[in-house]
């Protein structure tokens, strides 16, 4: 049976800008991975409410899940809740829950609970809140979409709230082997190699170092029995 699928949709003007660099892509096809969820598609778009809107409705089509990172902070241009509520066709507004959680952290810190922080508790009907333990305001789940914040550490966060109850299927098992040999040198045999074995993934990584082609080849799959055979007989293949 195959595993479930997931999507990322990473929001924000900063990210296509160049001025911020994304992580939590990366950090979230590893934990997927873990968990037995296949990351399929990342896609990134601005702030911009038709495309994020055409965005989440095509994922959330397309695949078991779908995580949106970026977009829910409490300034004018944090629009992604609302998105989401479009996207479903949904209400949005302030739910007692979230302002409760919230009202309390900014009391604790001596800090006014504005407007501008109320916007943070503003959440589509028919959401279940996602815990944050790192700065209190929650991201939400409606439909299959997991809606979280951009900053990488709550974002991580976040992502270790949900997944404990997201079902899973097999992990991806994976090995790598050196091969100081060009591409060209090997795509014969690793062709065949992937022939014989299809149900593995090989993927083939090329570097150049002082002077000296190679590639990493990497092999991945959920059988172990199977990444071991075809290690075996890529190493016997090419021998250090």
């Amino acid at each position: 049976m195959p595993n479930p699928t997931a999507a990322i949709l990473v929001i924000g003007d900063e990210i296509l800008s160049g001025r911020t660099r994304d992580s939590n892509m990366h950090f979230l096809a590893q934990e997927l991975t873990k968990q037995g969820i296949d990351l399929k598609e990342a896609r990134v778009v601005s702030d911009n409410r038709a495309a994020i809107i055409e965005a989440v409705r095509a994922l959330s089509a397309g695949h078991d899940h779908v995580f949106t990172s970026g977009g829910i902070g409490p300034t004018h241009d944090d629009i992604t809740a609302d998105c989401i509520a479009a996207a479903f066709d949904v209400t949005i507004g302030i739910r007692d829950d979230a302002r409760a959680l919230l009202a309390a952290h900014y009391a604790r810190q001596g800090v006014e609970f504005n407007a501008a922080r109320q916007r943070m508790a503003r959440i589509p009907e028919g959401a279940t809140l996602i815990e944050n333990p790192v700065s209190v305001a929650p991201g939400f789940t409606i439909g299959n979409v997991h809606v979280m914040a951009g900053v990488p550490n709550v974002f991580q966060a976040m992502v270790a709230s949900v997944l404990p109850g997201l079902t899973g299927g097999a992990p991806l098992l994976s090995q790598s082997l050196r091969i100081d040999r060009g591409e060209g040198e090997i795509a014969g045999p690793l062709a065949q190699l992937a022939e014989d074995y299809p149900e593995l993934s090989i993927g083939s990584y090329p570097y150049q170092r002082n002077g000296i082609y190679g590639a990493n080849i990497v092999i991945r799959g959920q059988d172990g029995a199977q990444v071991d055979a075809a290690m075996t007989r890529l190493a016997g293949m090419f021998p250090a």
